[in-house]
């Protein structure tokens, strides 16, 4: 009889067995629900709209309203505390809408949210000092939990034979809203002195600068408003009705875990329950990726606006949101056409340990764009290190679609996946909150002070990219069904 030897071409041991089991078939994918796909892709474009719409005017913002008294150094302060403030009041309030979201359904929660951001945006348009811009992003973080409550729907209408295929569209929404936010933010700021033909003689945006780009994303979450109540189908099998909550007395009111009609296996876990090993596994990867992410995308735009002489690149406004724009467009692109194929071809993870590796160098480039920037000038060698920045910046883009098929298969039941993404969505935004204001108050310690030169900031977060990279290497490769 011949003897099978294992691929290494090792002898086989007494638990090897002498013939190789016939590899399970290939279930076959099920369709995906394109309809609701392209909707939810419509109203997810929302947020990264308002958020990345003010990335290139927020440093001059707070140079011009005087709360930095002139001293540079401080501009990165006061540019990450209101970054900051929107994922400060997100964390408080987003696992309230998720866990609500399980009870009265997805469309209630996406409304209310949507209105949120409208209103937020409106208001940040009309703000004339730095304390009423930061109360705006406060009222916007307040109303929104809408990013946990989309990924609990995307995973109620697929499966894991097409959640990768689906996962490669989603950053579609948050590439264009990267391309489109930036140019929007950075063409239509102070519209009087850049159009001066067309609004030369409006009072109003002339005392109003910054409303008329942020009155573009906010009329479009009004939009997307109406277009939630008319198209989106409600996910949720037995929603609990808005009326019924309200009107009944409060030790009638259901829970999570009350909800009629519904067999024990689908209702919604209690919390306690929901903190297992896979999802917190799986939730602090999030975390951690979101940290090193938001911490990137909280610097760039401050590194670039810096002169160069204090470390930067002594970009304006327009060139900023060219730069960002270029980067949403090469990320829908790169995403959708990889994204499946890379999972695939090397599985999920793989694909996010390999995405965590590319914030290492991402990282370091900064100080070396400055040193070609003050050596020959902001020129093809400063715009090429720029551009390979943002190839490694892609790489870490693929994280995301993975750790959400981790999270999604980490729920206990499908009826908890809005608790599930509200834990998630929470220590994300705890993360978010932390990362925009340290990393840039870093950066201007880091600049006053001149510690390593003025690289300090870049050393604490190319050691905070290592950690999140050898966390992530704790996944397990198969994903949780």
């Amino acid at each position: 009889m011949t003897v099978t030897t294992r691929n290494d071409g090792s002898s086989p041991d007494e638990e090897t067995p002498l013939l190789a089991p016939e590899p399970a078939p290939k279930k076959p994918m099920t369709p995906v629900p394109w309809g609701q796909i392209w909707i939810l892709l419509v109203l997810q474009l929302s947020e990264p709209l308002t958020s990345q719409v003010i990335y290139p005017f927020t440093p001059e913002f707070v140079r011009t309203v005087g709360i930095t008294h002139g001293d540079e150094s401080r501009v990165g302060y006061y540019v990450g505390l209101m970054q900051s403030t929107f994922f400060a009041t997100q964390a408080l309030t987003v696992l309230h809408w998720s866990r609500l979201s399980d009870v009265v359904g997805r469309k209630p929660i996406i409304l209310t949210g949507l209105f949120g951001l409208s209103l937020s945006m409106y208001s940040f348009g009309l703000s004339r000092t730095y304390w009423g811009a930061v109360l705006s992003r406060s009222l916007n973080g307040a109303l929104n939990g809408n990013i946990g409550v989309l990924k609990s729907i995307v995973a109620e209408i697929t499966d894991p034979t097409n959640l990768p295929q689906v996962y490669a569209y989603m950053p579609i929404s948050w590439s264009t809203g990267g391309t489109l936010g930036p140019i929007i933010g950075g063409s239509l700021s102070h519209p009087v002195e850049r159009f001066p033909d067309t609004f030369g003689s409006s009072a109003f945006l002339e005392k109003y600068p910054y409303f008329l780009p942020c009155a573009v994303p906010a009329t479009f979450s009004a939009l997307a408003w109406l277009f939630t109540w008319v198209f989106l189908r409600e996910t949720v099998r037995s929603p609990a009705s808005l009326t019924s909550l309200l009107t009944k007395k409060k030790s009638d009111e259901p829970s999570p875990t009350e909800v009629t009609n519904v067999d024990d296996a689908e209702k919604p876990y209690p919390l306690r329950r929901l903190m297992t090993r896979r999802v917190l596994l799986s939730v602090v990867n999030y975390a951690t990726l979101s940290l090193v992410d938001i911490a990137y995308r909280a610097i760039q735009p401050l590194f670039f606006s810096t002169p160069i002489e204090s470390g930067g690149l002594g970009l304006d406004p327009p060139a900023i949101g060219r730069i960002l724009a270029f980067f949403g467009i090469l990320n829908g692109v790169f995403q959708v056409t990889c994204f499946a194929r890379a999972h695939n071809l090397w599985g999920t993870k793989n694909v996010f340990v390999g995405g965590m590796i590319c914030s290492i160098p991402m990282f370091a480039l900064f100080p070396v764009m400055n040193a070609l920037a003050r050596t020959y000038g902001p020129g093809r060698a400063v715009y090429a290190t720029v551009a390979l920045q943002i190839v490694f910046s892609l790489g870490l883009s693929l994280c995301y679609g993975c750790v959400f098929i981790y999270i999604s298969g980490a729920a206990p039941n499908r009826a908890s996946l809005g608790a599930t993404n509200g834990i998630a969505q929470l220590l994300v935004s705890i993360t978010r909150a932390i990362g925009p204001a340290a990393s840039t108050s870093l950066f201007s310690l880091s600049m006053a002070e001149g510690y390593l030169g003025g690289s300090m900031v870049y050393v604490v977060l190319l050691v905070i990219a290592l950690g999140a990279t050898l966390f992530g290497t704790k996944l397990p490769r198969k994903v949780w069904q």
